[in-house]
């Protein structure tokens, strides 16, 4: 797929996850270099840098492919750059979790990366908007959210998945589980405590299938509810995800739609965005069907186990 005549607009988040995934960043741009392809590299500054590049990048005729290397923060604002062009993206992983790049199936190998770019397989990705900012992957309201708020006003610099430990161990104990409002396509379909996600992809952090049936080009957002009042009922309602049979229970609702709204009952609700703090509710998240397009693996499944681990412990 390379175009003599065209160039490959390289973006890099230098400051993104462990450094123990920047084996993926240099190969690639050699095998780039080794195929005669031109690349121009250019390093973020700030995530809405990152957004400024892909914008860039989606309006230069010169350019016929954007790789972008970072974590799920970096591949949002470069995928909000790239909103409505035609410029295919080639998702490096090199962040924390990688929630969308383990969606399309990228791997800690560099080859799998070249598999997808030699074999030119490409797929529609949505888009989803909440509040006028932009995600890719899931949205979270209630618990995880809060956890995410206790990460940023923590955090130093990048994180690992050891970082996650203290903030969750704090919001179990102390998290009231707030009352929310949840309307789909213009019908309330929840009232009351619990935890609230929203879907472009299956999986969410290691591996969990809480939107399971997402599929990030069909042009819907899945709507995954928790009923939980209490840490108790917390712990059932993760056995059940992890044994993929939470969709089975009653106390569970699991729907799809291209509009929700959620609003906040009694206090405040801390939300989440692709492992990001997200807007305060009340939130209105719609879809943008097939934004962009992607570049993907060869015969591409979410990446498993035993990836979502080794980039766990680097």
């Amino acid at each position: 797929m390379a175009n003599p005549e065209g160039y490959i607009f390289y973006i890099i988040n230098p400051k993104s996850g462990a450094s123990s995934y920047k084996h993926l960043v240099t190969p690639l741009q050699d095998y780039f270099e080794h195929k005669g392809c031109r690349v121009k590299t250019c390093f973020t500054e700030s995530l809405s840098h990152a957004c400024d590049l892909a914008n860039q990048a989606a309006v230069d005729y010169d350019c016929t492919l954007v790789a972008a290397a970072g974590g799920d923060g970096t591949i949002r604002e470069v995928v909000h750059g790239l909103e409505g062009s035609d410029k295919p993206l080639l998702i490096v992983p090199s962040g924390t979790e990688n929630l969308l790049a383990n969606e399309l199936g990228f791997d800690l190998r560099a080859e799998t990366l070249i598999q997808a770019y030699e074999n030119n397989t490409i797929r529609p990705l949505d888009l989803g908007i909440i509040n006028g900012r932009h995600f890719t992957s899931i949205c979270g309201f209630g618990f995880d959210g809060d956890v995410i708020d206790r990460i940023d006003h923590w955090r130093t610099g990048h994180i690992s998945h050891l970082d996650y430990f203290w903030p969750i161990w704090r919001s179990f104990w102390e998290y009231d589980f707030p009352p929310m409002k949840v309307t789909a396509d213009g019908q309330e379909c929840f009232a009351g405590r619990g935890l609230v996600f929203v879907g472009n992809i299956s999986r969410y952090a290691i591996g969990l299938q809480i939107c399971k049936h997402a599929d990030y080009g069909d042009g819907k957002l899945d709507l995954c509810i928790y009923r939980c009042r209490s840490q108790a009922r917390l712990i059932k309602h993760a056995a059940a995800t992890v044994l993929k049979m939470h969709t089975q229970g009653s106390d569970v609702i699991y729907r799809q739609a291209k509009e929700i709204t959620i609003e906040p009952i009694e206090k405040n609700v801390f939300c989440q965005i692709d492992g990001d703090p997200g807007p305060a509710p009340p939130a209105a998240i719609q879809i943008i069907p097939q934004a962009i397009r992607v570049l993907v693996p060869p015969k591409a499944k979410p990446a498993g186990i035993r990836t979502r681990l080794l980039r766990m412990i680097g």
